[in-house]
């Protein structure tokens, strides 16, 4: 796959000169890019099926990939889905995951970057916009400057914001919030504007665009793409990705690249006739574009691989093949390769264009991704009501359900408290979980693509998150034990109500963060909601003691519950409530049966046969229960860490 990029697009849609926006004697900076090549390995059956699942084959995505672009150049590369367009783009980002099936040579004003300097050097707008729902349009460009821009004052990133949004035709819509598919706010075209006008931000000198068009009505993309092409005019590079364009859109007149299932082509014009192919090599191999059709869909067509059958397959791979070879043999292939060179053994080249950024210290980062976080979710009013009150309504169904506790032996004294104990155990747990599904993987999201670009670690996007939770916890743990507490009737007094609040407190903080610690780890939610369930069910049953004691438990359990943190809140919480508490016995109950339900007349009596040695451990399992905070936080720490690579 080869080819050359050519002259930029005026405002007018019309076919400008090469280099514009260039002082006079100022070289241009380029972008080379030399046989590169992809594959990747695929398993191939299902995990079901181990003997075919144990084989792999290779699938190539890119071969011999070669083009050169020159700022003021815009270029697209066309293409229908599954043609490697995307990973061509994280090709020459440096973005691609796996390095060892990589080969080729990309560089930048004829040197190679460091792995590093990737990010510092391109822009990439992805196909998905990564925003976040509740800001407005100039909050999240503000945002975004600053954690770009340190030494600049409030005044110069406002100048900077605004200079950018009137670039981009945003202003109007300055103060209306983003938006998502259940919060009305801007349009999808102005979402994608937003998603460059951040990038924008950095002052880049190469942009590089995936599928900018998709989800986008005719008019728009249109819009978008002249937009685009007056980006590239102020002396900039731009590629872009497009699979399904409207035919005003043939601006783009000579063959740039040409792989099995991907076409990528620049703003040269062969003809000046509007009728003629739009692909110099296919129109000598015989093929021409029908009047009155989209040539851009007649292309892709030709170019593309028909697999529903091996003899349709053998037929269009060997008319791809066909195109290749005529490329190949093309004097455009020839100047390709000979710019690349040329620009290669330069002695007077630009410096490598990298983007105009200075990041704030991790310290100052972590603050402004707080005040973001708290600026965003504050203004979701459900998302805060719910959060605040869902322990209270849990609650308000318990106390419905238990009424008021009694010391009665006879009318279930014991067989209450257990159970509220396991409620108490089971259930805050569940609500933290809930609360990072339903806030967090947005954050995720938007941390994934910002960290990618420099502009922060995606564990200091963590850190802010759980700065940012811990007081709503508080607060939703603090209605819902003052009302469990004093309503239930548990033991009236304020310190071990205190104790009561930290243990809930501590059991719904540990429920969220090991929900974080997987969401580092699996990307679906669904997922980590099945596997948090699964592990917060596991360790009540084994280390609670409250489904089968302790004692009776096989020893291999028995271990595996010191590693759960219900052993140690369930404990805390039993000695909390028994201890001290004396049991009465219904005179009315005389029967043997209910005699020997009145066996146990204080509450010590039922720690120390259901629980042996928690008195002696109550100050130990508190301390232990609250180490699991610290160590859940570092060990999420460490799996964003981890995802850094990837």
């Amino acid at each position: 796959m080869s080819g050359r990029a050519s002259p930029t697009l005026e405002k007018s849609g019309g076919i400008g000169h090469t280099g514009m926006g260039l002082a006079v004697g100022q070289l241009p900076n380029s972008i080379s890019v030399r046989g590169v090549s992809y594959t990747i390995r695929e398993r191939v059956g299902p995990w079901w099926n181990f003997s075919l699942y144990c084989k792999k084959w290779t699938r190539q995505i890119l071969k011999d990939v070669s083009f050169h672009i020159e700022s003021g150049q815009i270029m697209g590369i066309l293409g229908n889905s599954g043609s490697g367009k995307t990973t061509l783009l994280d090709a020459i980002s440096g973005r691609l995951g796996h390095k060892d099936n990589f080969f080729g040579e990309v560089y930048v004003n004829g040197c190679q970057l460091k792995r590093e300097q990737f990010r510092d050097c391109f822009s990439y707008v992805p196909q998905n916009d990564t925003l976040l729902s509740f800001l407005t349009v100039q909050e999240s460009l503000t945002y975004t400057a600053l954690l770009t821009l340190k030494k600049c004052s409030k005044s110069s990133i406002k100048k900077k914001v605004d200079a950018v949004m009137t670039e981009l035709s945003l202003s109007h819509i300055a103060d209306k919030i983003i938006g998502s598919r259940n919060v009305i706010g801007i349009s999808g075209g102005e979402r994608r504007r937003v998603s460059v006008a951040a990038q924008l931000l950095q002052d880049p000198k190469v942009m590089l665009l995936d599928e900018p068009t998709t989800g986008l009505d005719c008019l728009t993309a249109n819009q978008l793409v002249l937009l685009l092409s007056e980006l590239a005019h102020r002396d900039r590079i731009v590629i872009l990705t497009i699979h399904q364009p409207r035919s005003e859109l043939f601006k783009f007149r000579e063959p740039l690249e040409l792989k099995d299932v991907s076409v990528c082509m620049t703003t040269d014009e062969r003809s000046e006739r509007k009728d003629e192919c739009l692909l110099g090599e296919i129109h000598d191999c015989g093929y021409s574009c029908p009047e009155q059709s989209n040539p851009f869909d007649f292309y892709v067509d030709l170019t593309s691989v028909d697999t529903r059958s091996k003899e349709h397959e053998l037929k269009t791979y060997s008319r791809v093949q066909e195109f290749v070879s005529a490329y190949r043999n093309s004097e455009t292939f020839s100047k390709v390769l000979e710019a690349i060179e040329k620009t290669k053994y330069m002695k007077e080249l630009p410096p490598i264009p990298f983007k105009n950024k200075d990041s704030p210290s991790g310290f100052d980062q972590i603050l402004i991704l707080l005040r973001r976080t708290i600026r965003n979710l504050s203004r979701d009013r459900i998302g805060i009501v719910m959060r605040l009150l869902q322990n209270l309504l849990f609650g308000l169904f318990v106390a419905f359900f238990l009424l008021r506790l009694r010391n009665d032996m006879a009318q279930g004294a014991v067989q209450d408290r257990v159970g509220l104990i396991y409620q108490c155990v089971s259930a805050p747990p569940y609500t933290g979980m809930l609360n990072a599904l339903a806030l967090f993987p947005p954050l995720r999201a938007i941390s994934d693509q910002e960290s990618k670009d420099g502009l922060y670690k995606k564990w200091q996007m963590l850190v802010a998150y759980i700065v940012h939770f811990l007081p709503f916890s508080v607060i939703s743990v603090a209605i819902f034990s003052t009302f469990m507490y004093w309503t239930i009737g548990l033991h009236p007094d304020a310190s071990r109500f205190g104790i009561f609040f930290a243990v809930i407190l501590v059991s719904h903080l540990i429920g969220e963060l090991l929900t974080l610690v997987i969401l580092g780890m699996v990307q679906d939610p669904n997922l980590v909601q099945s596997g948090i369930v699964l592990l917060n069910s596991a360790g009540v049953i084994v280390g609670t003691g409250l489904v089968r004691t302790i004692e009776e438990m096989p020893k291999p359990l028995k271990l595996l519950g010191f590693l759960t943190f219900q052993k140690y809140s369930s404990e805390v919480l039993v000695v909390n409530e028994f201890y001290g508490l004396n049991f009465t016995c219904g005179a009315a109950n005389s029967s043997t049966a209910n005699n020997a339900a009145c066996v146990l007349s204080q509450g010590i009596g039922f720690i120390e046969e259901n629980y042996p040695g928690a008195l002696s451990r109550f100050t130990a399992d508190f301390l232990i229960l609250y180490a699991f905070i610290p160590v859940l936080a570092i060990i999420a720490i460490l799996t964003f860490k981890l995802r850094e690579n990837y």
